[in-house]
């Protein structure tokens, strides 16, 4: 298994099939971690749709998004479901961040957070607008998930750190 990024690095780039609601409609696209440069990015890999722990950490984050909004961040989900799962996971609880397939783990084991067998760990990677790991927290049980507060303390240490 590769090692997680360590803070300072490049994160590893991917491309992964997506779905986000919009206005009730889902739009399907291709997301891809290198044309995210230029603003910060929070990568939020969770184990699996409809599942306590992470429904309640998507709509936590659903219900802030405006927080990570204003330090200019996006916030994608990363789970190893398909894209149907995905559009009927964020339709039921009214999900509106892009919800992305990585049904072959690939990039789960590019960063380090696959479990053969059992799917991931529970992860959240703030992603600098370089494209390098600022802050990472990789969950050992993955029961309980990085607060909003949290995330947003570490953007915010990020952009009043960036030169730009």
């Amino acid at each position: 298994m590769s090692r997680t990024p360590a803070p300072g690095t490049p994160a590893p780039d991917f491309e992964l099939p997506g779905v986000v609601l919009d206005d009730g409609t889902a739009q399907r696209g291709t997301y891809r971690l290198s044309e995210q440069r230029g603003t910060p990015l929070v990568l939020v890999f969770y184990p699996g749709d409809n599942t306590p722990v992470c429904t309640k950490q998507l709509c936590a984050y659903t219900s802030e998004l405006d927080a990570f909004r204003d330090l200019g961040a996006t916030v994608w989900g990363i789970s190893p479901q398909g894209l149907d799962s995905h559009e009927s996971f964020a339709r039921t609880h009214r999900l509106a961040l892009p919800l992305l397939a990585d049904t072959d783990r690939a990039v789960s084991r590019s960063y380090g957070i696959a479990l053969p067998g059992l799917g991931l760990r529970r992860s959240v990677f703030i992603v600098d607008a370089d494209g390098n790991v600022h802050w990472k927290h990789v969950a050992l049980a993955g029961l309980s998930f990085q607060t909003t507060d949290t995330l947003t303390t570490h953007l915010a240490a990020l952009t009043t750190t960036d030169p730009r």
